[in-house]
């Protein structure tokens, strides 16, 4: 496969169509994993700091060879303005196309996007996801167990 991956940050914007490119292939692709629609595209606006926020970043691996040039795999961070006590950043979303999962696609999109991030970097896992897996070969640790209280 000739793929290219494209970086996005308060610096270098997508464009209104990409942004929401990118939020209908995390939306399709997170699958029973992934959010709404809403909170996915409040995601990406908080990483490019369009909202208050302290940014992030998203790479983004586009097929190529095909000629409508699909997403094949997406991640996005959020900074968290933290540091020591909590992690400078989250991986909010992680997916690979279905298509193209197992090919170590998604592994290498992690790796080639941490090096351009400053910090720790937490993550939620529902323990079911067979990501999980690829996480803690990626050196990721369960460190605590996550509580919420939703009001």
């Amino acid at each position: 496969m000739n793929n290219k991956t494209n970086y996005f940050d308060e610096k270098l914007l997508p464009t209104k169509k990409e942004k929401q490119i990118i939020v209908d292939f995390l939306y399709n692709s997170l699958e029973k994993f992934g959010d709404p629609k809403e909170a996915i595209m409040a995601c990406v606006e908080y990483a490019l700091k369009q909202t208050v926020s302290f940014g992030g970043l998203i790479a983004m691996v586009k097929d190529m060879d095909r000629p409508d040039n699909p997403i094949v795999s997406c991640v996005v961070y959020n900074r968290t303005g933290m540091n020591k006590y909590i992690p400078e950043n989250i991986l909010v979303y992680i997916a690979t196309d279905k298509n193209y999962r197992g090919q170590g696609i998604g592994r290498a999109l992690i790796e080639e996007s941490l090096k351009r991030i400053d910090g720790s970097v937490a993550l939620h896992c529902d323990p079911q996801n067979p990501a999980k897996l690829l996480y803690e070969k990626l050196g990721f640790a369960s460190k605590y167990l996550e509580m919420r209280l939703y009001r």
